[in-house]
């Protein structure tokens, strides 16, 4: 799995067995894989609609897919044999549906590459099938948030912070027709806006705010924020989903320019903009949850933002606590990875849909992913 943050690559290995929703899942192995600068560099400028010659496209494709090979290749130097890989790929670019236009979404790294240099079966392009009937083609990993993540008895949300946030609300198991009041929904803004203004803060020198120190010192302008949360994807009510075609480096630069007009400091533009993420997401919460939330649970990369930590936890409604999902017991930084691996078994082994319609707006439940065989 490499997110819409580019900032590495990310490989779990696991073991599956069971079916459906009940499932028994052993931990082996995580590492995190850096790409080539120049790759890296390539992906980000495409995401940020640069233009590339079809012959470009497809070596960028190629290049993407021989790289998650070589992260296989060190998966396997500690554990052999691996059965099943289930590739997300990498975003580069996400339209959801409007009106009667379907939505459109690319992920790079070509599944039949993946399989014929390991030799070993692959699943990938999971939202293509979403898409095909009418869904957004995320949030994509819902049902495995339920398999993995559902409480008896809390009311959960669980709070992916990539490039983009997104969330699955889970209502307790104890609830009549739990599995159908799941939603979900892309939240707008995780790491993309933070991580673009620490570059442009530090004048290239850093790429994200450690642990929100940065952020931490200053003072946010709510006139500001709420000038920005305006923005109408922000009300526009689920399913919805959204990307760095929407919140990425022209956004930024459309904050930036308020913010000279307000005469913010750098380090209260930083702030703001760390306001900003985390009013968004709990926002989404008050508008589209009609339940006290008992449990936020973060993951992905904004989860180690402690200032944003905290700052989620203070907009949050009720009394509500926001750990990480390392605090019971599924690895924040690999639970996207983790995802789409139990999504490539449930398409490959247990031949049953992954996606959840009424969080991804789809007509149908459909089985998601491209098989690809080692010839």
């Amino acid at each position: 799995m490499s997110g819409t943050s580019v900032d590495s690559i990310d490989a779990s290995l696991i073991e599956i067995q069971g079916n459906k929703l009940d499932l028994r899942i052993r931990y082996l192995l995580n590492i995190s894989y850096s790409y080539p600068e120049k790759i890296r560099n390539q992906i980000l400028k495409v995401a940020e609609g640069h233009s590339l010659s079809i012959e470009e496209f497809s070596k960028l494709d190629e290049k993407i897919a021989l790289t998650f090979v070589d992260v296989v290749k060190e998966v396997q130097k500690e554990f052999f044999p691996v059965d099943l890989i289930g590739s997300h790929g990498q975003t580069v670019f996400h339209r959801p549906p409007v009106e009667n236009i379907m939505g459109y979404t690319i992920q790079l790294g070509r599944g039949e590459i993946i399989a014929n240099f390991t030799g070993i079966p692959t699943v990938n392009n999971f939202r293509a099938a979403d898409i095909a009937v009418g869904g957004q083609g995320a949030p994509l990993v819902s049902a495995v948030d339920a398999c993995m993540l559902g409480h008896s008895r809390y009311h959960r949300c669980i709070q992916n912070i990539g490039g983009i946030g997104n969330v699955t609300y889970l209502p307790p198991r104890c609830m009549d027709n739990w599995f159908e009041n799941i939603t979900g929904w892309d939240t707008g803004p995780g790491n993309v806006l933070i991580d673009l203004a620490i570059h442009k803060l530090s004048r290239g020198k850093h790429f994200y705010d450690e642990n929100g120190d940065w952020a931490s010192q200053g003072k946010p302008d709510y006139q500001l924020i709420r000038k920005w949360l305006n923005n109408t994807f922000f009300h526009q009510k689920p399913p919805k989903s959204t990307g760095r075609e929407l919140f990425g480096k022209e956004y930024l630069e459309y904050c930036w320019n308020d913010a000279q007009v307000y005469e913010l400091s750098e380090t209260d533009f930083l702030t703001t903009i760390t306001e900003l993420t985390a009013i968004s997401i709990t926002n989404s919460y008050k508008h589209f949850i009609q339940h006290p939330i008992d449990e936020v649970l973060l993951c992905g990369g904004g989860s180690h933002n402690l200032y944003l930590k905290e700052r989620i936890k203070h907009h949050s409604p009720y009394k509500t606590m926001v750990k990480t999902t390392t605090e019971v017991g599924l690895n924040s930084d690999f639970k996207e990875a983790i995802s789409f691996a139990v999504l490539a078994y449930w398409r490959y082994v247990n031949k049953i849909p992954g996606n959840l319609p009424q969080v991804t707006g789809a007509s149908y439940p459909m089985l998601l992913g491209d098989i690809y065989l080692p010839f």
